[in-house]
């Protein structure tokens, strides 16, 4: 399967909202890995100032806040056809 982060931090409104966006995505053949960037020094360098940002390990591709569930949607329809 393949997998997503979302990278976010407690306590974070925009992440939770970004968490509801992607929970009314039809991710069949994703999993989505939530990550606290305060836990992780080498994600909190990169993101700290722009989370939530949805991210595509095996691609590198990334979606950063704000994004809308058609912003996601595409996202997914890309990653699946790579």
């Amino acid at each position: 399967m393949n997998k997503l982060m979302l990278f976010g931090t407690q306590g974070c409104h925009l992440c939770e909202e970004a968490e509801l966006i992607i929970a009314t995505c039809k991710l069949d053949q994703f999993e989505v890995e939530r990550v606290d960037i305060a836990e992780h020094e080498q994600w909190q360098d990169k993101y700290a100032i722009r989370i939530p940002v949805l991210y595509h390990p095996q691609t590198k591709k990334e979606l950063g806040w704000p994004f809308t569930e058609p912003d996601v949607q595409a996202l997914i329809n890309r990653l699946s056809n790579d």
